[in-house]
């Protein structure tokens, strides 16, 4: 019977100490930040006192007010990269605030899931030898790179004023969802709106990486609406 008890004592034991803390919430004041590869550390005025958070490479200022999501305590973490010894830091995810530039780039590239024309599209090519359709420069594009298209097609969705520029996915019926030949997106300093039919004339871009996990293999950049 001892033994018995002696047991239970051990499996208690051991269920207590291998359950995961629960997750924290930290909000306050950006101090100080530390930039090193893959992270930045975060010393930050909370309600409750100084603290120090790590969190995926973000773009924060000092005075910043910030939201740590998830965030889990680490004693005695020793980073390398800092040549340091955090007594206490919680490593967790940085929320996205409205006008963060992640945020943003979700607004401008939610993409043909969410358009915000849901009519049929049909929209007959342009002339010119420099004309191509959507799905002809998602095709051709590695030929097209970094060369100067004529684009007629009807704006499906449509973000303004999102880091300097506005956001048009196109389409002009060309293409298909099974090979994702029938949306692309463009750039422009020129306003447009969800629904319009556009004449457009830009750059076509390769592999382009806007960070915060937006990357899009084929887009046209810099486009200016055609009278």
């Amino acid at each position: 019977m001892k033994h018995f008890f002696t047991l239970l004592l051990l499996l208690a034991s051991a269920a207590f100490w291998s359950a995961p803390a629960a997750a924290t919430v930290i909000k306050g004041e950006v101090l100080e930040v530390k930039d090193v590869a893959n992270y930045t550390y975060l010393r930050i005025k909370t309600a409750s006192g100084e603290v120090w958070s790590a969190v995926a490479t973000a773009q924060v200022k000092k005075g910043a007010s910030v939201t740590v999501e998830n965030a889990e305590q680490m004693n005695n973490f020793e980073s390398k990269s800092l040549n340091k010894t955090f007594p206490k830091i919680f490593f967790g995810s940085l929320a996205e605030a409205p006008g963060s530039k992640t945020a943003q780039m979700s607004a401008a590239h939610s993409g043909a899931a969410q358009a915000d024309f849901a009519g049929a599209v049909k929209v007959s090519k342009a002339s010119g030898p420099q004309a191509r359709t959507v799905a002809e420069i998602i095709s051709q594009s590695t030929a097209l790179k970094d060369k100067p298209v004529l684009l007629r097609a009807r704006v499906v969705k449509y973000s303004a004023a999102i880091m300097g520029k506005n956001w048009l996915h196109l389409r002009d019926g060309s293409g298909t969802a099974a090979d994702a030949t029938q949306d692309l997106l463009a750039t422009s300093a020129d306003s447009a709106k969800a629904g319009d039919i556009v004449l457009l004339k830009g750059t076509v871009r390769k592999d382009k990486d806007f960070g915060s996990g937006y990357a899009y293999k084929v887009m046209i950049e810099d486009a200016k609406l055609q009278k």
